[in-house]
């Protein structure tokens, strides 16, 4: 679980409800038709904006904010050393077995087909593509909740026309002008808050965890690459150690 993310947000409601409470009390801030206006029309306009198919990942995308997969890239790239040790004392051959039970899809998918005797050339492409189309839906996954921030700020100002509207039209009767200034300053604020708690904040991580997953793609391509050539396993943890901060290059011939 990603604490920072988890700690953040939990950190925003305490300190926002601790405000509100200090104020006039939580309740002066619940108004169910600034609500409706807000996530309602913000969510529906989602809807319009997206396929039904990748709003259905909404739920799932928000968890991997919450909860991202976690790569030990130390562990990945012992891994490949041992492959590449194994694979010039015993041929390619001898890591079948290893592949067969491999987690790691995208590091199986280029062994099984180095194993295959597949061209390093076509290797190289399938992966990269894959890595592309990757890429590809994981930047329109993200994309949904950097649209819903600016479709709830959109919406939270429409709420506040719709309550200056409803006051204007009520000024006779100052019974109704306090519910309406609610609804007109309320919008906004939900606005706000979705869209700087759960909008920008929320796309911003999923952006990160792309280019982290990206970056783990890239050293597994390099590491089937220089098994696929027979090469030395030092020279191999070189290639995949230049990958990450300096601080963080770790040799296991050292």
């Amino acid at each position: 679980m990603d604490l920072g993310t988890v700690i953040g947000i939990v950190l925003i409601f305490a300190l926002l409800g601790s405000a509100m409470v200090m104020g006039v009390g939580i309740g002066a801030y619940i108004d169910v038709p600034s609500a409706l206006i807000v996530i309602g029309g913000s969510i529906g306009a989602l809807m319009i904006s997206y396929k039904p198919a990748q709003m259905k990942q909404f739920t799932k995308i928000f968890m991997i904010a919450i909860k991202p997969p976690q790569t030990d890239v130390g562990e990945l790239i012992k891994k490949l050393v041992e492959f590449a040790t194994k694979a010039r004392k015993d041929g390619i051959l001898a890591l079948e077995g290893d592949v067969n039970s491999e987690e790691n899809e995208f590091l199986k998918k280029g062994l099984s087909m180095a194993i295959d005797g597949s061209e390093p050339d076509t290797i190289r492409e399938l992966l990269e593509i894959e890595m592309e189309q990757t890429n590809t839906r994981h930047k329109i996954h993200g994309s949904i909740f950097n649209q819903w921030g600016g479709l709830a700020g959109a919406m939270g100002m429409v709420g506040t026309l719709i309550g200056l509207v409803a006051m204007l039209l009520n000024m006779a009767d100052p019974s109704a002008i306090g519910p309406s200034m609610a609804v007109a300053l309320l919008t906004t604020m939900y606005g706000a808050i979705i869209g700087n708690v759960f909008g920008t904040p929320i796309y911003n991580i999923l952006a990160i965890r792309n280019d982290e997953e990206t970056l783990v793609h890239e050293m597994i391509l390099s590491g089937i690459m220089s098994i696929q050539s027979g090469d030395a396993p030092r020279v191999l943890e070189a290639k995949l150690l230049s990958y990450l901060p300096p601080a963080e290059r770790v040799s296991q011939f050292d």
